[in-house]
């Protein structure tokens, strides 16, 4: 008997589609934060653009138009690079950014064909240095949790204050 078992996956390759079923057109943005670089709810895509100018986000339907291509369409967040975002688990249209310039902002976006907002409709101001996380609660609709090099804070999007932070202890060692 054979002690190890078989895969049944050995013999796959992966399917790459057709030049047709591609996204052109789109710049991906830049790699240098910690954060999820892509994030999709039940009917929208949002990734990370590279652009000159700050922190843009780009949008995508999850399906393709009545003509079988994807529309995109882009945001200006920040006035730096966007190093977060996470889509609300309640809310398909609810989008969160937090950016190196140490604001976080809440979007309410609509569907890709409709004309984009062109201010948020929160803006939170940790005050913790440069943000690099950030995360809806999945059980709680209204509380998002903040990450920065300094600690964690725990928001209230609602009330628009911070309910708790954590801050992170460096213990150095004494000579």
């Amino acid at each position: 008997m054979n002690r190890f078992k078989t895969s049944k996956y050995k013999n796959t390759t992966p399917k790459i589609p057709k030049k047709d079923g591609w996204i052109a057109n789109v710049r991906g943005g830049s790699f240098s934060s910690q954060g999820k670089h892509i994030k999709s709810s039940c009917s929208l895509v949002a990734f990370n653009t590279d652009h000159a100018g700050g922190g843009m986000v780009g949008l995508s339907s999850v399906n393709a138009g009545a003509d079988g291509k994807w529309s995109v369409t882009q945001i200006s967040c920040h006035a730096d690079l966007v190093t977060d975002l996470d889509f609300s688990p309640f809310d398909d249209y609810l989008l969160a950014t937090c950016s190196a310039d140490q604001t976080v902002k809440l979007w309410r976006v609509c569907d890709v064909d409709q004309d984009q907002p062109s201010n948020a409709e929160v803006t939170l101001s940790p005050a913790d240095g440069r943000l690099e996380l950030l995360l809806f609660h999945p059980a709680a609709s209204a509380l998002l949790a903040v990450a920065s090099a300094g600690g964690v804070q725990l928001w209230d999007i609602t009330r628009d204050y911070a309910l708790t932070v954590l801050w992170l202890c460096r213990l150095e060692r004494l000579r």
